[in-house]
């Protein structure tokens, strides 16, 4: 079953309706790639269904977070942030101009997981960020 089906099983599971412009959304959604805010989804959905309005986006966004197929984000004091659900991952922020870096670490996570361990955590998930300034704006700054 793919994740559209998956979506509308988890809506219809939960007591509501099943309409093109949640479909919509969540099928374009699901094809990207980043962290986008509320109003960028809102853009560029309404140019795929002119009739979607923000509301609709961000409940939808709501109701995909909840299945378990997107998750929010909040880096710093910026906006929510959405992105698609994929294997673990950490972020690199740049406090200058919001870039945001993806990356894994096999060693940062056995030390996260070492770290636990010795507090005696049973980790169960965590998220590291690092904030700082990217090579591109610290070009800038000198």
């Amino acid at each position: 079953m793919d994740k559209l089906q998956k979506f509308r099983e988890f809506i219809r599971e939960g007591g509501l309706k099943s309409t093109r412009q949640r479909d919509d959304i969540a099928t374009w959604f699901f094809e990207v790639k980043g962290h986008l805010s509320a109003n960028e989804i809102y853009r560029q959905v309404k140019a795929v269904n002119p009739s979607i309005g923000f509301s609709t986006v961000y409940r939808t966004m709501k109701l995909l977070c909840e299945a378990g197929f997107v998750q929010e984000r909040h880096f710093g004091a910026a906006e929510a942030l959405y992105e698609n659900v994929s294997q673990h991952h950490d972020h690199c922020i740049c406090t200058s101009c919001g870039k945001i870096i993806e990356f894994g670490d096999e060693q940062i996570e056995r030390l996260q997981q070492s770290v636990a361990e010795r507090f005696g955590f049973d980790l169960r998930s965590h998220k590291m960020e690092l904030y700082g300034i990217c090579s591109n704006c610290r070009e800038g700054v000198r």
